[in-house]
């Protein structure tokens, strides 16, 4: 197990992972599209705002708290779902579930996790959302939307911002696919990393279990993204999400949001929230960042709905960027994913732990004592 404690950072944790895995599991984690200008802007365009403290507030107890559709977070912080996460750890989709609900925030389970629906809920006793990819087969859209909801999921977030998959230059060098399909390269990347490569072999092996006799073994040899990719529904419109709202009676967060236009749209058929995302640059490579798109939003929506952000959350500080742009709270991906490959539970407990206690710090070195309220000036 490695030393958790000398993580003082997800750079750390980052580090730390690309020591413990594969390349070619590293990099499926860790990469974009195409020449990742997109994976790089996100970054960037949280990095280079600046806060104007307020000075002289009683800052020695802030409140983190935030309210999501009139539940109460310890955090403003949400999982955002991932698939593929057992490549590297072994349950990682679990473990990181059960280190955000002891934080006292959601964890989004994908269509593509390698862990069912009922599985999760059975296994993780907290806020537990279901993020729906959009397929070919309506029936099986259906029916995950019914499993959600029997099993209790409080909230539905649909993907709509993915008709194709991206194009993942990395994972396409690598050959990483699902099933995994093992080349001498990557027999060796198992030998010379001896620990996940143990960790693998006494582990089940995995695959997507919510879609797994819908897609069998057609796409073997695939790159994930490709593999996915061939069973999106590209045709899905408007009038498709309208039915989607009629379908699913709890609250209705559309991730995968950019433009004000169709922000504004999806309030007037009853769209509960917005979630603005370009997948962490792993799709579009050119889309515009994730913090550069929300403050047209927010000023379109101006209030009236709840808004969260995703895509190049590295620092707690990057939560009190986003709630100045206008967001509710941030989506968390790649950092509790790094901090379990690294750890398993363990893992993506430090690293929602560093995330939390970097905004707290934030909070009261800017002088704002309660998240929800605040009023955050950036420069």
């Amino acid at each position: 197990m490695s030393n958790l404690s000398g993580a003082l950072s997800i750079a750390d944790l980052r580090q730390m992972a690309r020591r413990r895995l594969p390349a070619s599991v590293f990099d499926f984690i860790d990469g974009g599209a195409e020449d990742e200008r997109t994976l790089a802007d996100n970054r960037h365009a949280l990095t280079r705002h600046r806060i104007s403290s307020r000075v002289l507030v009683d800052v020695s107890r802030p409140n983190l708290e935030t309210s999501i559709f009139g539940n109460t977070w310890a955090a403003p912080f949400v999982v955002c779902p991932m698939g593929s996460c057992a490549l590297g750890w072994p349950e990682a989709d679990i473990a990181i579930a059960k280190a955000a609900t002891s934080h006292g925030i959601a964890y989004t389970l994908s269509t593509m996790s390698t862990t069912s629906i009922e599985r999760m809920a059975s296994a993780v006793q907290g806020r537990l959302w279901f993020q729906l990819y959009v397929l070919k087969n309506s029936a099986l859209n259906d029916d995950l939307i019914a499993r959600a909801h029997a099993a209790g999921y409080e909230a539905l977030v649909v993907t709509v911002d993915l008709p194709v998959g991206g194009k993942r230059e990395r994972d396409l060098r690598n050959g990483i696919s699902m099933p995994l399909r093992f080349s001498t390269k990557h027999i060796w990347q198992g030998i010379t990393h001896p620990g996940w490569a143990w960790r693998m072999i006494n582990s089940k092996f995995p695959e997507f279990e919510n879609v797994r006799d819908f897609m069998g073994q057609e796409g073997a040899g695939l790159t994930i993204a490709a593999r996915v990719g061939e069973s999106l529904n590209a045709s899905y419109q408007w009038s498709d999400l309208v039915q989607l709202r009629d379908k699913w009676k709890g609250k209705l967060l559309v991730k995968g949001v950019q433009h004000p236009g169709d922000a504004l749209r999806m309030l007037e058929i009853g769209i509960d929230g917005l979630w603005i995302s370009n997948h962490g640059g792993r799709q579009l490579d050119g889309a515009i960042a994730s913090a550069d798109a929300l403050p047209a939003i927010y000023e379109a929506t101006q209030g009236r709905t709840t808004l969260i952000m995703d895509s190049g959350v590295r620092r707690g500080v990057d939560a009190l960027v986003a709630k100045a742009l206008g967001a509710n709270a941030v989506g968390i991906g790649r950092a509790p994913l790094l901090g379990a490959c690294v750890g398993g539970e363990k893992g993506a407990h430090k690293a929602i732990e560093i995330l939390i206690d970097e905004l707290r710090r934030a909070m009261q070195l800017s002088g704002v004592a309660n998240f929800s309220s605040a009023k955050v000036d950036l420069s």
